[in-house]
């Protein structure tokens, strides 16, 4: 390429893709996923290789690790010295490794997520079981490619004599793939290995009679063998990982719940922490205190109870809401054949048993011919002991070692090896004794010859050997099983009652999202009045609950929010509450828009919803039950441009009446409207004027109760709900306000007159007036109203609603 075709115009799609190809096929390749034959990501293959090739073994003294990590990025792993110390130090961390390949001394990091000390700091070297991954490393059993920097070869991959990816597990997330492979106990893995040699056919009910499940190094309870066997047959399964507890009984009707053994790659800190914070917050009582005592001799983590608590299930709702317990999702991703391919138990066993065939067989190659190599040595020093003085007379006549070695091969027919070996040889070895030594090492040798050409010509006497020396790996290094496994999953079931004290306290909801719970002693303290609000804010509910209901929240966006009574904000009456958002995360525009309290989720009651578009639906209650309640979820699926206006609860019997914005009323059943999910978006309730919208909707639970409505300017009726006759879903509707061409009258609220409670009437200049419902007298459909609130005056009717009280409003009844 010349100066002038420096720059090429290449379309930027095509670049960025080839580019970004090489590099995805570069990270899965050569990067984030193990090696199925070896088990090693290539930083931990080169680390284990640099640390061998340097004599760093276990038999000798610990070295720097800054030295190890120097050499490895100088030759062999050009990135950065802390990700090639990290790789080091989790080799070397008993509490993620079920076998450490390297022992470290000094500060190697903790369970509780401590960083280790600097490379500078700690010293390395290879563990016992490592050299079993590097054994016959030298014996050209592998391939070895040059480095980054063509200087030295690296092998591709280790001999690996026992099956470190199933002992070791692994886990990475590179380009559109991620592993997760568990631990298992090193003699179990073996047998596995053993049973599929002896049974090609073995199957995966037949393996797990030897390899049980997964043996995490942190120990813990393994449930679910279900999902052991769905993980060894398609690579994919799920279990659950529990913690060891016990409940020990105290003194004085005290107990504490000890933890002595946690999920595998659970932080102790965070858990401790976790199990602390809910004590703080009050989710939990029943909690003294929460200590960790772990030392030097093991993990040790105790939940101290307050007097007369039951452990049990303060110790279910630890498991339940806490990582002491942990799902653990098999996804046994590894490269196979420079590929990366999700493979099972039978995969992962043949594709190791493979590995071991071609290196025991390379192995045995290379012993063949440096045995061959000596045999030829010694049969030429025997001839020439045979004809020594000869040799020695030849030798002295030569010019110099070329002369003397040239004459050898010509006079005696010796090769060009033999040659030097007998020019080389030192004048002690000239003895009568050596030939009988030599003799001994020629029938040593040609055995040896014998039985290595025996492995190499029968596959029987291969795995035979292959077996023996798994044995031996076996016997030297097998270690108890850590993790129990148990078969089914416990489901667990956290009883209310006895978690939460059972108190009567006020809860209050307004309409621009602030949530508290009160106290009785509190409220009545103040006789429910004088609670602190923003300005034009208002109630939207206002009850007296127990902390063992619940709450439901609904947002103008579709979204619901659960929160549990005894998990809102205990805060005075008198003061703010606190903003739903500091508790749930919301987006900008969404605003809280029903409140409903329940005692429990029940089968026979349902949510209704409807949108300011005319849309309804109704769901099931027992549908908007969730575990984990940390973020709001799609309650009603709103489409762009509407909004949900209201929800209520109901059996589903009931009549449903939506106002409109422009004086429609459309009164129909709920039992048009079909039972569908929380995540639907319901069906047509009223069919809607164009710039119409529903402004109100109310649930008929008496029939002989009326209905008043405010309009904007001031005026406000009351009507029969008998003068409503039932329609169908989906239709206009009646009037309920006589039609004007000029300034019509324009509804901005609805509400079915209630026993006793006062109804509100708040202007844009926030002008409140109270009113009576049944001091209201009786109004034909068609009638515009009493004026109530001065327009002129007062600004405009903005909206209609019954002043809430926490003595009459009960929740849902069971």
């Amino acid at each position: 390429m010349t100066a002038t075709e420096r720059f090429q115009d290449l379309p930027l799609e095509e670049v960025i893709g080839d580019r970004f190809g090489r590099y995805s096929k570069y990270i899965i390749q050569d990067r984030a996923l193990p090696d199925a034959r070896d088990g090693l990501k290539p930083v931990q293959r080169r680390i284990l290789y640099a640390m061998y090739n340097e004599g760093n073994t276990h038999e000798k003294a610990f070295r720097k690790s800054a030295k190890t990590v120097g050499n490895v990025i100088g030759n062999y792993h050009p990135h950065g010295d802390t990700s090639v110390y990290e790789a080091m130090v989790r080799m070397s961390q008993d509490w993620k490794l079920r076998h450490m390949m390297i022992e470290m001394h000094g500060n190697n990091g903790s369970v509780d997520g401590d960083s280790a000390a600097a490379m500078r700091y700690t010293e390395a070297r290879l563990s016992s079981i490592a050299g079993e991954m590097l054994r016959d490393l030298n014996k050209e059993t592998v391939d070895f490619i040059p480095n980054f920097d063509d200087t030295e070869p690296e092998p591709t991959v280790l001999p690996a004599r026992f099956p470190n990816l199933i002992v070791n597990g692994s886990t990475g997330i590179s380009a559109g793939y991620a592993t997760d492979i568990p631990p298992h106990a090193l003699h179990e893995a073996i047998d596995a290995v053993l049973m599929r040699m002896d049974n090609p056919e073995a199957t995966v009910d037949e393996l797990m009679t030897v390899l049980k499940g997964p043996d995490f190094p942190t120990g813990g309870i393994i449930q679910g063998t279900d999902g052991i066997k769905a993980a060894y047959e398609t690579g994919k399964g799920r279990v659950i990982v529990r913690s060891k507890t016990e409940i020990e009984q105290l003194k004085a009707g005290k107990s504490q719940i000890v933890i002595t053994e946690i999920p595998y790659d659970v932080n102790k800190a965070n858990l401790v922490k976790k199990m602390d914070e809910l004590r703080v917050d009050r989710k939990l009582d029943g909690i003294a205190e929460v200590r960790d005592e772990s030392d030097r001799t093991g993990l040790r983590i105790v939940i101290e109870l307050k007097k007369d608590i039951d452990g049990e299930p303060i110790l279910k709702y630890m498991l339940k809401n806490s990582d002491l317990q942990v799902a653990y999702n098999f996804n046994m991703v590894a490269i196979s054949d420079r590929r990366p391919k999700l493979m099972s138990l039978a995969m992962l066993l043949d594709a190791y048993i493979e590995h071991q065939k071609e290196v025991v067989t390379r192995r045995s190659e290379y012993d063949v011919r440096k045995a061959q190599d000596r045999l030829h040595i010694v049969e030429g020093l025997m001839k020439a002991l045979s004809i020594l003085d000869d040799v020695i007379q030849t030798i002295r006549s030569s010019n110099d070692k070329r002369d003397a070695k040239n004459n050898l091969i010509t006079r005696f027919e010796f090769s060009e090896i033999q040659a030097e070996a007998i020019v080389s040889l030192q004048l002690y070895r000239l003895t009568n004794t050596d030939i009988t030594e030599l003799k001994q090492e020629q029938d040593e040798l040609r055995k040896l010859v014998e039985n290595l050409n025996a492995i190499l010509n029968s596959p029987a006497k291969l795995s035979r050997l292959i077996q023996k020396e798994l044995h031996d790996v076996r016997k030297r290094f097998a270690e108890p099983r850590n993790s129990v496994i148990e078969e089914k999953i416990e489901e667990l079931k956290v009883d209310l009652d006895i978690l939460v004290p059972s108190e009567e306290v006020v809860v209050s909801v307004t309409k621009e999202g602030y949530v508290k719970r009160t106290g009785l002693r509190s409220y009545g303290a103040s006789n429910g009045a004088g609670m602190t609000m923003k300005e034009s804010d208002y109630p939207i509910l206002e009850r007296t609950m127990n902390t063992q209901h619940h709450l439901l929240l609904f947002t103008s966006l579709g979204n619901y929010i659960y929160q549990p009574v005894h998990e809102l904000p205990d805060i005075k009456w008198r003061d703010l509450g606190q903003h739903i958002s500091s508790i749930v995360s919301l987006e900008p525009s969404e605003s809280i828009v029903a409140a409903i309290g329940l005692e429990q989720f029940d089968d026979i009651h349902s949510i209704l919803t409807v949108t300011a578009n005319g849309f309804v639906k109704l769901s099931k209650l027992a549908d908007f039950h969730v575990q984990r309640y940390g973020r709001a979820y799609k309650g009603m699926n709103v489409k762009k441009g509407d909004r949900l206006l209201d929800a209520r609860l109901v059996k589903g019997s009931e009549d449903a009446v939506l106002v409109t914005h422009q004086a429609y009323i459309l009164r129909f059943p709920l039992s048009d409207v079909g039972t569908t999910g929380v995540r639907t978006g319901g069906v047509k309730g009223i069919n809607l004027k164009p710039e119409d919208q529903v402004v109100s909707m109310q649930v008929i639970t008496d029939s002989s109760a009326s209905i008043v409505v405010a309009t904007q300017r001031g005026t406000v009726k009351r009507t029969a709900l008998k003068e409503i006759e039932v329609g169908s879903r989906a239709q206009r509707g009646l009037m309920i306000l006589k039609e004007l061409k000029k300034n019509p009258y324009r509804v901005i609220g609805a509400q079915i007159t209630g026993p006793s409670e006062k109804l509100i009437l708040t202007t844009v200049k926030d002008v409140k007036t109270e009113i009576e419902p049944n001091s209201l007298r009786l109004s034909d459909r068609q009638a515009n109203g009493s004026a109530l609130s001065d327009e002129a005056k007062n600004g405009a009717a903005s909206r209609l609603y019954y002043e809430p009280t926490a003595k009459t409003d009960k929740p849902a009844s069971k």
